[in-house]
């Protein structure tokens, strides 16, 4: 008991530098060392029993990754722009893959507590996990296909364009129909109308 004890002041004596922590405590009137375990009880297990695990990832996933990414647009340092840029292509990279994997995905257990591992060791500034993975794996592959992706985006931006087209073409000419049956149905009407009108 005396070992609990001492682990929960150590805890409240590091929690105390956290003032957010202090204003809970206040305001709750609960110890902010039961905060912090109960808030970690929950959130160990929404990502264990996966109940809203994919919506607490992806929350976890991006906006921390996007605050820090404001503070390092408007910051004059260097790197840490670079460390979020290769965080969001290492994010989109990873994202591009489970879209197409997803119906895998549910099949492994526990995927969930694993993506938001990965997640936190890929973001965090302390394990550099994205740096990791960008300077070892994805760098050579992108630039290897680099010229592969842009003939493919450059088809996809043609494909989309010439869908926009035909779209356009034929909302302006189911809209022409429509409003061609809609004038001649208002004649209709307004020759009914006119004699009735005569009958009277």
């Amino acid at each position: 008991m005396n070992n609990i004890s001492g682990h929960l002041s150590h805890l409240r004596t590091r929690l105390d530098e956290v003032p957010v922590l202090v204003k809970a405590e206040e305001v709750s009137k609960i110890p902010k060392e039961y905060l912090v375990l109960s808030g970690g009880t929950v959130l160990f297990s929404f990502v264990f029993f996966q109940t809203g695990a994919g919506a607490l990832c992806s929350i976890i996933g991006f906006v921390y990754p996007a605050l820090k990414s404001l503070q390092a647009i408007e910051d004059n340092i260097r790197g840490d722009d670079t460390q979020w840029l290769i965080y969001w292509v290492v994010y989109s990279f990873f994202h591009i893959i489970e879209a197409f994997t997803d119906f895998l995905i549910y099949w492994i257990p526990f995927y969930f507590a694993f993506k938001l591992a990965f997640l936190l060791w890929a973001m965090l500034p302390q394990t550099q996990g994205a740096k990791f993975l960008y300077d070892g794996f994805l760098k050579d592959l992108l630039k290897r296909n680099e010229s592969r992706i842009d003939a493919a985006l450059d088809e996809a931006k043609r494909s989309m364009s010439s869908v926009a087209t035909e779209m356009a073409a034929a909302t302006a000419e189911i809209s022409a129909a429509g409003l061609a049956s809609a004038s001649i149905y208002a004649q209709r009407g307004s020759k009914d109308s006119l004699k009735n009108s005569k009958k009277e």
